[in-house]
């Protein structure tokens, strides 16, 4: 059974988790959520580094069950944890840090070849680099690699990118999403970044004071206007769309999705019908109720206002239905008033195609 189910209940002092996780046992899934909510906690517990009652399944293996006594040590779970920190040992090249977590493992349960995870993070021209020499954020790739190269059942990554400046950021994130294209296996990945999980997830727990608000599609839950995801200044939707044409000139990329064609500037290499994800940011989205002839913007989609919400001082956010798609407009009150907007009614949004980030 291809599953994650983890019921964990932990009392402390001035805290309790309680939980009850059912996640895909396949891709990327992101426990997000302010400080202090239990995301680290509800990882340590599945890793049994924190032992807190319940049970725990990985894709059919049981790692902790109360009722039955059952309990796996940590070092019998099938599982790969990288920190905030690389943690690498000083001493060792790159090679041999990668190398030290398979001195336990049997040669029938390597199934992630070193040179595979080498490949996935690269990271071939620094195996013979000592960790005093590397960057924050290529320590942080020799650390993830380290945990793939152990084989796990299930990979924990808690916070990995907390620690690095916005560079350092951007330079590991591509590997990120590599892995969540090419490797198939389960991730468990916290943050409190909804940038690194709209790149990322594709299923999004969000934890409030130790229990889970809402759980789902991360495309449904970032759209969703009673969710504190939607407001702020990094809010925005998330689009699931395939290339239908990339300029080598001009840099113009061109992807279709239910609620129409989306086009944005994009350095990157796309191959024709490759899936992208798309991000959205609601403060880029405006409104009007007749399409625009001869401007700049260029993507136009028709669209339908779903919910009018507050969002701050003057401003309101319009949640928008595209074909199926949803999508967020933050506004000024003002702008909302002038035009008369109201649920149900149908206009379009313009986003423009510098604003669009894949």
């Amino acid at each position: 059974m291809n599953a994650i189910n983890a019921r964990l209940r932990l009392r402390r002092a001035d805290f309790m988790l309680d939980v009850d996780l059912q996640l895909p046992g396949h891709g990327v899934s992101a426990l997000f959520g302010p400080s202090g909510c239990g995301k680290t906690t509800c990882l340590r517990a599945i890793a049994g580094l924190t032992r807190a009652a319940g049970r725990v399944q990985v894709n059919g293996e049981l790692w902790q069950d109360d009722a039955t006594r059952a309990w796996l040590p940590t070092h019998r779970r099938q599982l790969g944890y990288v920190f905030q920190e690389a943690s690498l040992f000083p001493h060792l090249n790159v090679r041999r840090n990668m190398e030290y977590g398979l001195r336990r493992l049997p040669p029938q349960r390597r199934r992630v070849p070193l040179e595979r995870a080498v490949d996935l993070l690269g990271l071939s021209a620094l195996l013979e680099r000592m960790p005093r020499t590397l960057s924050g954020g290529e320590r942080q790739r020799v650390a993830i690699a380290r945990a793939l190269a152990a084989s796990p059942r299930l990979l924990l990554m808690d916070e990995p990118l907390a620690a690095l400046d916005a560079a350092r950021k951007a330079e590991v994130l591509p590997y990120l999403e590599r892995l969540q294209r090419e490797l198939d296996m389960p991730v468990l990945y916290v943050s409190h970044s909804a940038d690194e999980v709209a790149r990322l997830a594709g299923h999004l727990v969000l934890l409030e004071h130790g229990r889970v608000r809402a759980h789902g599609a991360t495309a449904e839950l970032l759209a969703r206007a009673d969710l504190p995801l939607a407001h702020g200044e990094h809010a925005g939707a998330l689009i699931h769309a395939h290339v239908v044409s990339h300029s080598a000139d001009d840099h113009l990329l061109s992807a279709r999705f239910g609620g129409g064609l989306l086009r944005l500037v994009s350095t990157r290499t796309h191959a024709l019908g490759e899936p992208v994800r798309l991000r959205v940011p609601a403060r880029d989205v405006s409104l009007t109720r007749t399409a625009p002839v001869g401007s700049t913007i260029l993507n136009v989609l028709a669209v339908r206002i779903t919910q009018i919400v507050p969002d701050g001082p003057g401003q309101v956010l319009v949640a928008l239905d595209g074909a199926g798609t949803p999508l967020l407009a933050r506004i000024t009150q003002h702008s909302c008033e002038a035009l008369g907007l109201a649920v149900g009614e149908t206009l379009f949004a313009q986003v423009k195609g510098v604003a669009l980030v894949d």
